[in-house]
């Protein structure tokens, strides 16, 4: 049996999992989806206005403290992937990392650095009316909340640890090309032999667009035949 936790990018909490988790678990795997510090519905101002990167990080500790996990795949969804550099503080208790269309920081970047000119004009214009929060952008899933803005600015510090675990992938969506900010991650996490890159033919959203090609990926199903999943629930 696997150990999976699962880490919700921009806006979202564990509901963005909600149709994967099944799968995953009917497959007999323990599942932790999480919802970071300032995303929750009970969170007051001052909790958003301070949770940071390092809130968020330190909220995947605690989950793996609490819940005594260990060889724990680890996966994050776009901001989520700066999230799951958790691990560079898990003192060996992840034994995969998986970035689904997800940030790969380096040591001293944050979202903001790695992210492209468009989405840095999505954050500045989000959180122009709060000056600590970032709207979500139009439309979307309703249950999406401001998102705590240092999050996104703070700088990560790696020691090199993220080196040391076994499994480290990289899941492209390429069915929005046109906005993506991962395509040169993805040359670059391609060219690396120690990252195994995948590719599916989705929007940024793959858990809702095809949830079957997620789950198949995470449970080490040939990427040819998740591909085909996700196209064929894309249709």
């Amino acid at each position: 049996m696997a150990t999976f936790v699962l880490v919700p990018g921009g806006w979202k909490g564990s509901w963005s999992f909600e149709a994967v988790v099944p799968l995953l678990e009917r497959a007999g795997h323990a599942v932790h989806a999480l919802t970071l510090t300032g995303l929750r519905p009970d969170d007051d101002t001052a909790t958003v206005a301070t949770a940071n990167l390092d809130t968020h990080a330190d909220d995947v500790l605690r989950l793996l403290d609490r819940a005594h996990l260990t060889s724990v795949t680890l996966v994050g969804h776009s901001y989520g992937g700066m999230v799951i550099a958790a691990a560079d503080r898990a003192e060996g208790r992840i034994s995969r990392l998986v970035h689904l269309d997800a940030y790969v920081p380096r040591d001293g970047e944050s979202c903001w650095s790695s992210t492209s000119e468009h989405f840095r004009e999505v954050f500045a214009a989000g959180a122009a009316t709060t000056g600590y929060a970032v709207r979500p952008p139009g439309g979307g899933d309703p249950r999406r909340r401001p998102h705590p803005l240092a999050s996104f600015m703070q700088t990560i510090r790696l020691t090199g640890t993220l080196a040391q675990i076994p499994r480290r992938e990289f899941v492209y969506c390429s069915g929005w090309e046109d906005r993506t900010p991962f395509a040169e991650l993805r040359t670059r996490l391609h060219a690396d032999p120690e990252w195994q890159v995948h590719d599916l033919p989705t929007g940024h959203d793959a858990m809702r667009e095809a949830p079957e090609a997620v789950a198949a990926l995470l449970l080490g199903e040939r990427v040819a035949d998740a591909s085909t999943r996700g196209r064929r629930i894309c249709l």
